[in-house]
């Protein structure tokens, strides 16, 4: 794929709030020459309790927003958005790159050793599309188990991120995927990586929490390396 777009263009992010962040900073390690762009659609916040065509429509008015921008690659930082959207923004907007944040993970599982049970936490809308679940059942033979955790993003936002609270809420979603003994966890939203500490200690640290952002910048630079267009310049 040819893309008449130059090196030093900025890489275009968005989600739906603050979450979004954990996916810039990963970025920012992997790539530290690109320059980038962050959309938090505060105002609309949460998508994961929206249908999906809404969550479509707002969207495809940040992928917009980041064009006029003059991004050379969008990237959706967001798992509702990607479970929701990226395919039919991909069809729609065929002249640029557009990344989401739920191939990557799951490529990831896929070479994962001595795993046979996995749980997926999201938004009710990321849970509900069942993209985790079907996309995992195609590619590798485990148990999937999924729950949604939508006080989860409203906690993150007000920075509720350790202490009494979170564990409480921690511990009356996920009880039930602490029971089925999983493997592995993956954090299908970009806000839960913030929440990364208490849900090891929930765990007692014996399952491995897999962070959609950390995979999504990795899979980010191969793509730009692929398509010419990493900025090898200190001089953005």
């Amino acid at each position: 794929m040819s893309l008449n777009f130059h090196k030093s263009s900025p890489i275009g992010v968005f989600d739906s709030g603050l979450g979004g962040i954990t996916v810039f900073n990963e970025i920012r390690k992997v790539l530290p020459n690109e320059n980038l762009i962050y959309l938090g659609d505060t105002a609309r916040v949460p998508y994961g309790t929206k249908s999906k065509s809404v969550v479509t429509e707002y969207s495809r008015a940040n992928v917009k927003f980041l064009i006029s921008k003059g991004v050379k690659v969008v990237v959706i930082a967001c798992n509702t958005a990607s479970a929701s959207a990226l395919e039919i923004l991909q069809k729609e907007f065929k002249d640029i790159l557009i990344i989401g944040v739920i191939e990557p993970v799951i490529s990831n599982l896929m070479i994962l050793d001595n795993v046979s049970k996995v749980g997926v936490i999201g938004t009710s809308t990321t849970i509900s599309s069942q993209t985790y679940q079907k996309r995992i059942k195609e590619k590798i033979n485990v148990e999937v188990f999924s729950q949604s955790c939508p006080l989860f993003v409203p906690y993150v936002e007000e920075g509720i991120v350790d202490g009494a609270m979170i564990m409480t809420v921690i511990e009356y979603y996920l009880t039930n995927l602490k029971q089925r003994q999983i493997d592995a966890l993956i954090l299908g939203c970009t806000h839960y990586p913030l929440l990364k500490k208490p849900l090891s200690y929930f765990f007692e640290n014996k399952v491995r929490i897999l962070d959609s952002a950390f995979y999504t910048a990795r899979e980010l630079k191969k793509l730009l390396i692929n398509n010419n267009l990493l900025n090898n310049s200190i001089h953005n």
